[in-house]
């Protein structure tokens, strides 16, 4: 297969995706956390990653501390609403935790 149409099917995969992901939130639009995993975690995380039996996060810091740790793993450099972002996406989503009333700070990463 020439490398045009290699190309062409993958932007076509992509643009098809990105597609989907508008369409599944409110108001047509993905969340910038739903975006942000889907471009840069999905690749490599299933759903079963989220609600697997040994999952390692167990609570709102726990889910905010994995979402860091993964980002600065794969060099990502998201600010920390990036992070946030991510996090209440994958809670609303998959998780469920009770999140802090101050939504505006980040938990400390762990030493």
């Amino acid at each position: 297969m020439s490398l045009r149409i290699v190309s062409f099917v993958l932007a076509m995969i992509a643009f098809g995706s990105g597609l989907a992901c508008a369409q599944n939130a409110p108001g047509g639009g993905a969340s910038p956390g739903e975006q942000l995993y889907s471009t840069h975690c999905l690749s490599c995380h299933s759903s079963q990653v989220h609600w697997r039996d040994k999952r390692i996060a167990k609570d709102w810091p726990g889910l905010v501390a994995q979402v860091r740790r993964w980002e600065s793993n794969v060099g990502l450099g998201w600010p920390d609403e990036d992070i946030l972002d991510v996090a209440r996406y994958l809670n609303a989503r998959y998780y469920h935790f009770a999140e802090p009333a101050k939504r505006a700070s980040l938990p400390a990463p762990a030493s």
